[in-house]
């Protein structure tokens, strides 16, 4: 008659999200409050109706557990054989290899190849995805560790973060391993004072590891910490990383107006040659420099945050998920920079879902569980069963230094 049916959409929305392994959450609560992980099941569980006949899911497991993975690829499963024809957009291609009957390659907006699944091995699509060789990262051996770059002592903040102690060093890459809500995000926020911390000390270091700077109990806000030569690449780009409307330019040179301006006026034309610079440098396919970043596809405004730190020559790097919708041939040239950095004697702190990436690029990585660092594993001491295990917290003292 017109008239919505409250509690039959609560029945509906709880047997949707019962599908996903939400069946926990009360279908009234406001989806902001959800973390992105369960806004992310949300919107796929909305997806799941059976009348649907085609199913397009793009980047589906970007922020999900690997449980969560596992309760989408069953629902998968029951969609398929109910004849539901499905479009799997995904840069794992694991997940491909295992779900898929067909694969599709696109590269800089063509078709370049589609083929049956079984029996292609995955550094066959890189190579068609990328058009090159691309360098395999899983075999490198550990990166010479330099001096103590920043120290974190004690860190809390409620019960996302507890009394968290760790160390960057200059010259490699720390990996923070962890389910979603496990508190890598909200730390990786306290350190860069995006976030106030409750008790804690920050100390920074110059390139041969002499004290240069200490904060207590945290930073006065992000002003200061990048004054301190600490950038931040944000979880989600698209609300927290960019001026969307605003041009490459723009985006570039923000967080270093003060190296593009003259007498407290920006120059525009120094500001564009920058971006030209970068543009070059980061193979950011666009237009020209005034191109407003919205436009772009995900790669490039992620190259695009990027050159933003990488201008302001940083000596820390924060990281949080910079691959995540990122296709192959992007993320290697973001893995390249990260390279550069840890060559000219910075220290990065990479948060990942992915534990192969954490695996192939980090010298030591951190896993978090339930809001405190349980673990730190060296590279060549670590399997993905130990990380997993850490994760869920269950971290073995044989194999990992306890935080």
């Amino acid at each position: 008659m017109g008239w919505l049916n409250n509690e039959r959409i609560r029945m509906l929305a709880k047997q949707q999200l019962a599908k996903i392994g939400m069946g926990n959450i009360d279908p009234d609560t406001p989806v902001a409050e959800l973390g992105i992980g369960q806004q992310q099941m949300v919107e796929i569980a909305r997806n799941l109706q059976d009348g649907t006949r085609v199913l397009v899911l793009d980047e589906p497991t970007a922020m999900l557990t690997p449980a969560e993975i596992e309760h989408l690829f069953e629902q998968i499963a029951l969609m398929k054989a109910r004849g539901v024809a499905i479009v799997y957009v995904s840069h794992r291609l694991e997940e491909l290899q295992r779900i898929a009957d067909r694969v599709a390659v696109l590269r800089d907006g063509r078709l370049v190849d589609v083929r049956a699944m079984r029996g292609v091995q995955e550094h066959e699509l890189v190579e068609r995805m990328v058009g090159h060789v691309v360098q395999d990262n899983e075999g490198r051996a550990r990166r010479s560790r330099g001096g103590l770059r920043m120290s974190a002592r004690g860190l809390r903040r409620g019960t996302v973060v507890r009394d968290v102690s760790l160390d960057l060093y200059a010259g490699e890459i720390m990996g923070l391993a962890g389910l979603v809500g496990s508190g890598r995000t909200e730390l990786v926020r306290l350190l860069f004072g995006a976030d106030r911390a409750q008790a804690g000390d920050i100390s920074l270091f110059d390139e041969q590891g002499r004290p240069r700077a200490s904060v207590s109990p945290n930073w006065r806000s992000p002003v200061h910490a990048i004054d301190a030569g600490i950038g931040l690449v944000t979880e989600d780009r698209k609300s927290q990383g960019l001026l969307l409307p605003q041009s490459i330019r723009v985006n570039t040179t923000l967080a270093g107006v003060e190296h593009v301006s003259s007498a407290g006026w920006l120059q525009a034309g120094r500001e564009a040659e920058v971006a030209r610079n970068w543009i070059q440098r980061l193979r950011i396919r666009s237009r020209d420099a005034e191109q407003p970043v919205a436009t772009l596809s995900g790669g490039n405004q992620q190259k695009v945050v990027f050159a933003r730190w990488l201008h302001q020559s940083c000596d820390v790097l924060l990281l949080d998920e910079p691959t995540r919708g990122v296709d192959v041939g992007a993320r290697a040239d973001l893995y390249n920079e990260m390279d550069a950095m840890v060559a000219a004697h910075k220290a990065v702190l990479m948060v990942s879902s992915d534990l192969r990436e954490l695996m192939a690029m980090c010298d030591r990585i951190g896993v978090m569980h339930n809001g405190s660092l349980v673990a730190i594993f060296e590279r060549g001491a670590w399997t993905e069963k130990q990380l997993l295990a850490a994760a869920f917290g269950n971290a073995s003292p044989q194999n990992a230094a306890l935080a």
